[in-house]
């Protein structure tokens, strides 16, 4: 959370509220692990699909997720989020509602910006991984 509260002050948000639904996913017995370590015992392991044995299950993640939506529920105005990678992707499929196996499709490079809207179509990704 520090990396991600430091990102916001840095993009000019200074006054952030924290809540722990915008928590990366929790790894378990794979934290610090990168995942060529973690395919290296499973060669056929996904984030997305399998989860990590000891931490969250990708469903797990994905009602944090919806949890997180439910909190901004009746907000007026834009809202920025700051958060991780994987959350982050977590994020983006459950707004447009898709499976949370979808986001091992998305692409997300550090410190880029996108933009989820809701509007005349409904919840869309209306800009994704700009940098």
């Amino acid at each position: 959370m520090r990396r991600a509260r430091r990102t916001a002050e840095l993009a000019g948000f200074p006054d952030q509220i924290v809540t722990p639904l915008l928590r990366e996913f929790d790894y378990g017995d794979f934290e610090g692990l990168t995942t060529a370590e973690i395919r290296r015992r499973n060669p056929d392991w996904q984030l997305f699909r399998d989860g990590c044995p000891g931490g969250e299950t990708p469903d797990q993640v994905y009602a944090r997720a919806q949890a997180y939506f439910q909190l901004l529920a009746g907000s007026e105005g834009a809202v920025a989020a700051f958060s991780h990678g994987h959350f982050i992707r977590t994020l983006a499929v459950a707004w447009v509602e898709v499976a949370v196996v979808a986001a091992d499709r998305l692409a997300l490079d550090t410190g880029s910006v996108s933009i989820l809207i809701e509007g005349d179509r409904g919840r869309l990704l209306q800009r994704w991984n700009l940098t």
